[in-house]
């Protein structure tokens, strides 16, 4: 997994809308990068509607928000217009940019043992670099954590 200090992959991958998102796309603005499971899922959604909630104290913190999961454009397109989320979700199908970002890994669940994205939020600053690394990821209070952990 990639860490405080390292320079983010520039190329994130293609939102819902088809639209090619890069980090570069954010220069002079921190972006927060977070990965999560799968749409529509009861903690995925906590932490998309925290975010979506808390958008103006993190737009106003100097904060974009970009969302990563394997789900596919139409998934995401459904899940943002049912909880009317007002940032961009990378449909990431092929895993290249969970994968590179480290976020998919071992996962364990009522004793079994799987492959699956492992929920992380990355705060890039507006050159490229990691500034922080969240992995214990409050999704009930998502953006307050983001605001809070500086």
């Amino acid at each position: 997994m990639l860490q405080a200090g390292d320079v983010a992959p520039d190329f994130l991958g293609v939102d819902e809308q088809g639209n090619e998102i890069r980090v570069s796309d954010y220069s002079g603005r921190r972006l927060v990068l977070y990965f999560y499971p799968k749409d529509s899922t009861p903690g995925c959604t906590a932490e998309a509607c925290s975010l979506r909630d808390g958008m103006s104290d993190l737009i106003a913190a100097g904060y974009a928000v970009v969302g990563v999961s394997a789900d596919s454009a139409a998934s995401h397109t459904r899940f943002k217009e049912k909880q009317q989320l007002n940032f961009p979700l990378i449909a990431d199908t092929d895993k290249r940019t969970i994968e590179a970002f480290g976020a998919w890994g071992l996962k364990k669940m009522a004793g079994r043992e799987y492959m699956g994205i492992i929920r992380t939020t990355f705060v890039i600053d507006g050159c490229g670099k990691i500034e922080r690394v969240i992995t214990k990821v409050d999704t009930k209070n998502a953006a307050k954590q983001i605001l809070e952990t500086k």
